[in-house]
């Protein structure tokens, strides 16, 4: 009984997280299903929080039928990112040189498996680079997908370090 309540708790907050920094943009079916939504691939955008003027495109596949219906569904480790610059200056608002650091997280699983983006700073050639992945706690997989937004561009540089 207490896994039961522990499960609907996991799944309760999961429904409940909203945040404003991700934004849902559109999604294809994949594979037909009886029960519940299709297999799908889902697009979606996210704002780095320390970082303004860069958003991140995020394409990851989502599984469907009645295991998604009951929140069992086990997406697969495909993943791809396109990060971009958004505005005329990029704005770091914060360090971000020392580590890696998540800008985004969803659950591929019920449990243990989470598709995520990560952001790390290259300092020699001051680049912001951007790493999709999924990890499981066991046999996680070595697929991923990274996109690099470079400070120097053709127009100067464009970021702006604000301390």
């Amino acid at each position: 009984m207490k896994n039961i309540f522990l499960i609907l708790s996991i799944l309760t907050l999961n429904l409940l997280a909203n945040d404003d920094a991700i934004n849902k943009i559109d999604s294809v079916n994949t594979a037909w299903k009886l029960l519940g939504k299709n297999d799908r691939i889902e697009i979606i955008s996210v704002k780095d929080p320390k970082i303004d003027g860069i958003t991140c495109f995020l394409s990851y596949a989502k599984k469907g039928g009645a295991s998604e219906i009951v929140g069992l569904e086990e997406d697969t480790s495909n993943a791809s990112v396109s990060c971009v610059q958004t505005a005329k200056k990029i704005t770091i608002k914060e360090d971000i040189s020392k580590d890696k650091e998540n800008i985004f997280k969803k659950r591929s699983s019920v449990l243990f498996k989470k598709t995520q983006v990560v952001r790390m700073y290259d300092e020699k050639d001051n680049a912001i680079i951007y790493l999709a992945y999924s990890d499981k706690l066991v046999d996680g997989s070595p697929n991923n997908s990274i996109s690099v937004v470079p400070c120097n561009q053709a127009v100067g540089n464009v970021c702006e370090f604000i301390k």
